[in-house]
């Protein structure tokens, strides 16, 4: 974009009143001392519609209510670049060439006009149009040589209140502002997923070539591409995106000139007022609830995996190119991809009373069937997860109802009802797969799994410890059931991590070695206080590390295991 040395009215008329003499010098594009004088006189811009040269500035658009800036080009074959981006709403606006009054000449004689008549004589006339836009794109008007006199930018918006950014340079080449595109701007989809997409796009060749600070924005939208940042930021937070509204009544708004980008630190303090201003709004005090969106700025890299995303969905990507220093940015040509649909479950079918084994994957799901004979009364449902939790879920023709984490053995009891079918759905946890056992029936007192304590740890007698016996003890219930013990060295880093390894309370003692096996005993205890047994492990060697787990087996041969203990024997006795 190639934007035409911009000077304040004010500059302008005071220029024209001086000797013709003095207008024979070539004055250069940018007059960097009268810039910097301008830019620090605040109320000089609160008070004029004067867009500075080579600074971007925001401001804020009442709907229905025209917006004019002004800037004069005072050499004939200067390169003049404007660059308009609309955040929020769509534009209208346009860029006209006004003559200069006569009145204001180098020969003219007697006191000038006052300002305000001035610019109301160039507002009232037409002037000539250069270009107009109308649309929500970031657009540009561009030309290598362009005329002396005075330009006017008009802006409308007609949707609604929105805010917009507004650019304008004679020096295009040398200040390249916004970063460059690669000269294939797409971002591409390269892996797609049930709940991640793989994004990738070329690198800017203002990092590559121009060796200038970047960073990529990625932003993920249900709605629609956006065609700027602002935009981005418009729709993830008004109090952030919008800047302060002008009171009703006030000709203009305040700029802003945050990100300047100036090279000399010295006038910092001159330049204090270079804030942002307060984010409250005129008409838009109040606060809109966030929309559909994510953005995430990732340093220079130029490939990111989006993760969390639902399966089947429609998704928007967007990538933005931005300046680490000033913050201006430039947006790559978005694309949108549609996950992938969740795998389709196979629905395993459950027989009343029998076990069923359950694999499910981590953060996976299974979906199981359960059609009792059509006159059940009522349906209980045993759930032991063996390793982590397990969501269960049970509807009945649809119906919701039940929902519960499962860890160890749960029985859930269900009113029924005629010729009714259970959808049973048993969901993963993100530790790892889970793996469970599963028993729906109508007849609960013929069920397959042992009654159990709450409390299925075994406690280890330190004081009864010998240099080759130890003294453990465990919980059982009121209903005769079979317990066996066993037994297997271990070393002495034995650590809680190759414990839980060991943890599946489903694996039954018919997975251990016969050597392992202590002995087996039934017990049980009407009075639950006194359902307690102890055994003494004698043939232990001195100074040695045991692990010891207790299966308790039901009447169905289905055995849980108790949580293993690991225990040491004396060195000395």
């Amino acid at each position: 974009m190639h934007f035409a040395r911009m000077v304040p009215l004010h500059w302008c008329m005071l220029w024209l009143l001086l000797p013709l003499s003095s207008r024979t010098q070539k004055l250069p594009t940018r007059d960097e001392e009268l810039f910097q004088m301008q830019i620090r006189d605040k109320a000089f811009f609160h008070d004029s519609s004067v867009i500075p040269d080579g600074a971007e500035i925001s401001s804020y658009l009442f709907r229905d209510t025209p917006k004019r800036y002004f800037f004069v080009v005072e050499e004939d074959n200067t390169p003049l670049s404007v660059t308009v981006t609309p955040c929020d709403a769509p534009l209208e606006w346009k860029l006209s060439l006004q003559e200069l009054p006569e009145e204001a000449s180098g020969e003219g004689s007697g006191d000038p006009e006052p300002l305000d008549q001035q610019k109301q004589q160039i507002i009232n006339e037409e002037g000539t149009e250069l270009f107009s836009y109308k649309g929500n794109d970031v657009e540009y008007f561009i030309s290598s040589s362009s005329p002396s006199g005075l330009y006017q930018l008009e802006l409308l918006s007609t949707e609604k209140d929105t805010h917009f950014k507004v650019y304008a340079t004679t020096t295009p080449e040398s200040d390249q502002p916004y970063p460059e595109l690669p000269y294939d701007p797409r971002v591409d989809v390269t892996s797609l997923g049930r709940t991640t997409v793989t994004l990738a796009w070329k690198p800017s060749p203002t990092a590559s070539v121009l060796k200038q600070p970047i960073q990529y924005c990625v932003v993920v939208s249900r709605e629609h591409n956006f065609k700027s940042l602002c935009a981005v930021e418009a729709k993830l937070s008004a109090d952030d995106a919008f800047m302060m509204a002008p009171k009703p009544g006030l000709d203009f708004s305040p700029f802003d000139f945050a990100h300047f980008g100036f090279a000399s630190e010295n006038s910092a303090k001159e330049r204090s007022f270079l804030t942002k201003p307060s984010p409250k709004l005129g008409r838009h005090a109040h606060s809109r609830p966030r929309a559909d969106i994510q953005k995430v700025c990732i340093g220079n890299k130029n490939i990111f995996t989006v993760s969390d995303l639902k399966p089947d969905t429609q998704y928007y990507f967007d990538v933005f190119v931005a300046n680490s220093d000033s913050n201006m940015s430039t947006a790559y040509l978005g694309t949108f991809a549609r996950t992938k649909e969740e795998a389709k479950q196979k629905t395993v079918e459950l027989k009343d009373g029998k076990v069923t084994d359950v694999f499910v994957k981590r953060k996976g799901a299974k979906f199981l069937r359960f059609a009792p004979v059509p006159s059940h009364q009522k349906v209980t449902f045993f759930v032991h997860s063996c390793l982590d939790a397990v969501q269960i879920q049970v509807r009945r023709d649809g119906k919701l109802l039940l929902s519960q984490n499962v860890e160890g053995i749960r029985q859930f009891q269900l009113r029924g009802k005629p010729k009714a079918k259970y959808l049973i759905r048993l969901k993963g946890n993100k530790k790892g797969a889970s793996m469970l056992k599963i028993l729906a029936t109508t007849r609960p007192s013929k069920q397959s799994f042992p009654s159990l304590p709450e409390d299925r740890r075994i406690k280890a007698f330190d004081k009864l410890r010998t240099c080759s016996s130890v003294t453990v003890a465990w919980l059982g219930t009121q209903e005769r059931n079979k317990f066996c013990i066993y037994k297997k060295e271990v070393d002495d880093n034995y650590n809680e991590d190759q414990k839980k390894r060991e943890q599946n309370q489903c694996l039954g003692p018919d997975t251990r070695k016969k050597s392992e096996k202590v002995l087996c005993k039934y017990f049980h205890s009407q009075n639950l206080q006194k359902a307690v047994t102890t055994e003494t492990i004698k043939g232990l060697q001195p100074g040695k590390s045991y692990l010891l787990d207790v299966y308790v087996t039901g009447h169905g041969g289905h055995s849980v295991k108790y949580q293993s203990k690991v225990v040491k024997t004396r060195k000395v006795c």
